[in-house]
């Protein structure tokens, strides 16, 4: 919880050194004992975690080269992977039948609550960096560090997954004469690491590295072409498609359903597995509309991103959820769910029905996604590390700027040896294990930024200091603004702090008990069912209390509706999915975290601009008072003299 007047003097109280940062944890300690020097180690902390950026945007080091059109183009690109040829097929066969298309819908959905969290914040900061720069305005420094460490393995091990998918399925259609070469030159018989050292798939991602480096624009030409490409393809699968339609395998009997294998089809009809499987089939393809927060990151070389990145993040979500719904349609009306390729659906029916020739088409098309996939991976990667290394989080030399291509040259490249590294010595199954927590807490980071900004007061330089009435009294009669109260005030916005923590806390108990006992509650279990009832109740009141708090008097070029009804569910979406993780998952993001937090421990805490900011204010301000102080005694001396 962030106060406005944080380091302000409270209540009057001017003894030595409690609003100065100079004041250390020893003196306190020789001042008030013990517990004088705790809370003064407390408020340290808090204020080294808690610094904030001002959320204004300055002048851009990077060049403003990229249209509405590129944007939406960079996103569809990045989120249209080869998931449209791989995910419809998976997911119909194994989770939800027919109902496939539920399932995307209830995905679609979630991710455009999480879309316009980000298409809010891309309107009011628009700066490199995505989810970082976000939670670096709002919530404070650690957290901001938190996140942006955390898109960085994200983005790592998602370009790195791609190209090594995409290095996959060329040796396929090679006849496996990529891989078995290697594996002849440099066998690695190594149980953690690939059969051969994949020196494709690191050429690749240089190949993508150097070209980004030296101008984005003639990128995002590429990346236009190769989704370009990808949509044409998608809408010859639907076209096709289409004219093999059976309306028939929508409604195919239980009777007819197989049970070879020992394997469970479900009972046959438009849905299968029922409503579980449905949403169990939501969860899996969610992760199909990953990718559009690359437009966020790309702020500061839009040309317009006030108004560009909310319509690229939109458009871009409802492109990929045309494409998938189409595709997903034509799929399963063209043969029964229960027969489908989990792995290369398409190919596999266009041999069923006899049109050999029409896979060569859709691997065009993937090739085509994977390479806009790839770029829509690496394009963000280097931003990320730009914007965190030009706020001295992470080292200089990394965020440094050509002057004459105006891109991230040494982050770019790094990033690019790093990604391409674990590309070559990696299988691609122990990859794609991290692609999801990192993007689900930093969807659920910005949808909570949101809710504490737009509640938030008015950090004006002109007003005065306001005393913070802090009674039990006073906060029950704020909880649910019984004095009607239409502009934030200090206790407003702290207590939209605690119940925003809160309602964390909440969605982290209602999910658990959904994810943890759902056939209990499904079945009317008398103790699950009032778990979740008081869950519910708890999520409930508080988005209420929440939503009577009075609102920013601030104007935005856009800004998310039914504030804070709709970025709440989007919490809570996404607190479910993460708690659908394995703890192998948790294990590895935590070993993660621990390597950022040595580097923000030894580095980033020392060298923060907004550290350097501080210390500049209180030099400036001791100088202007010895300054004052000097010209007193002087006029006094001058006086008695």
């Amino acid at each position: 919880m962030t106060f406005p007047e944080e380091n302000a003097f409270i209540n009057g109280d001017t003894q030595r050194g409690r609003g100065n940062p100079e004041y250390t944890v020893s003196q306190a300690y020789a001042d008030g004992g013990i517990k004088a020097g705790a809370a003064r180690a407390a408020r340290l902390t808090y204020g080294v975690l808690s610094r904030r950026k001002a959320a204004e945007e300055g002048v851009a080091r990077l060049a403003r080269v990229l249209s509405a059109l590129d944007l939406t183009a960079l996103g569809v690109g990045s989120t249209l992977g080869v998931g449209v040829y791989v995910l419809a097929g998976d997911v119909a066969k194994n989770y939800a039948g027919p109902a496939v298309v539920l399932s995307f819908l209830l995905a679609a959905v979630a991710s455009v609550f999480a879309g316009l969290c980000y298409a809010e914040f891309g309107a009011r900061v628009p700066k490199a960096g995505s989810a970082y720069v976000y939670s670096y305005v709002c919530v404070g420094e650690f957290i901001a560090f938190i996140i942006g460490w955390n898109l960085i393995l994200e983005y790592i091990i998602g370009a790195a997954s791609v190209v090594k998918a995409l290095s996959e399925y060329l040796d396929s259609l090679l006849g496996k004469a990529i891989s078995t070469t290697l594996y002849e030159w440099m066998p690695m018989d190594s149980p953690h690491l690939a059969k051969y050292p994949d020196l494709f798939a690191f050429t690749v991602v240089m190949a993508f590295s150097v070209a980004l480096a030296f101008g984005v624009k003639e990128s995002t030409k590429f990346n236009n072409f190769c989704t370009g490409v990808n949509l044409c393809v998608v809408l010859f699968v639907i076209i096709s498609g289409s004219f093999k339609a059976d309306t028939r395998n929508w409604r195919i009997p239980a009777s007819e359903v197989p049970q070879d294998k020992g394997t469970d089809f479900g009972s046959g009809g438009f849905a299968p597995y029922g409503v579980a499987g449905i949403i169990k089939g939501a969860a899996v393809c969610f992760y199909g509309f990953i990718g559009f927060d690359c437009v966020a990151t790309a702020g500061e070389e839009a040309r317009r991103p006030q108004k560009s990145i909310p319509f690229a993040v939109v458009a871009s979500l409802l492109v990929v959820f045309l494409a998938y719904c189409g595709v997903s349609c034509v799929l399963t009306l063209m043969l029964p769910y229960y027969m489908q390729d989990e792995k290369a659906p398409f190919p596999f029916v266009y041999d069923q029905l006899g049109w050999p020739w029409a896979k060569y088409a859709v691997s065009v098309g993937a090739i085509c996604a994977l390479c806009s996939s790839l770029l829509g991976a690496v394009f963000p990667l280097p931003r990320i590390i730009y914007a965190m290394s030009s706020d001295g989080l992470l080292y200089q030399f990394m965020g440094r700027v050509s002057e004459k291509y105006h891109t991230p040259l040494v982050g770019t490249v790094v990033a690019g040896l790093v990604t391409g590294t674990l590309a070559m010595i990696f299988e691609l199954k122990q990859l794609i294990h991290m692609m999801s927590i990192g993007t689900l807490l930093a969807y659920s980071m910005v949808a909570s930024c949101v809710l504490l900004l737009r509640y938030e007061r008015s950090q004006s330089a002109h007003r005065a200091p306001e005393p913070l009435n802090l009674t039990l009294r006073s906060v029950a009669r704020q909880l649910f603004n019984s004095e009607g109260l239409t502009v934030p005030t200090r206790l407003s916005s702290g207590l939209v702090g605690v119940l925003v923590t809160l309602y964390g806390a909440w969605c982290m108990l209602m999910m658990n008990s959904i994810n943890q006992h759902g056939d209990a509650i499904l079945a009317g279990e008398a103790g699950p069912v009032t778990a979740l009832a008081v869950g519910t109740v708890l999520v409930v009141t508080t988005l209420y209390a929440i939503s009577r708090q009075p609102v920013s008097e601030k104007k935005l070029a856009f800004s998310v509706p039914l504030v804070p009804w709709l970025p709440g569910l989007s919490v809570l979406i996404n607190v479910y999915l993460m708690l659908n993780l394995d703890y192998m998952t948790w294990l590895r993001f935590a070993v993660w975290i621990a390597a950022g937090l040595l580097i923000y421990i030894t580095y980033g805490a020392w060298h923060s601009a907004e550290r350097r900011r501080t210390l500049d204010s209180v030099q400036l301000a001791e100088l202007h008072n010895n300054s004052q102080t000097a010209l007193l005694q002087h006029n006094l001396q001058h006086t008695l003299g």
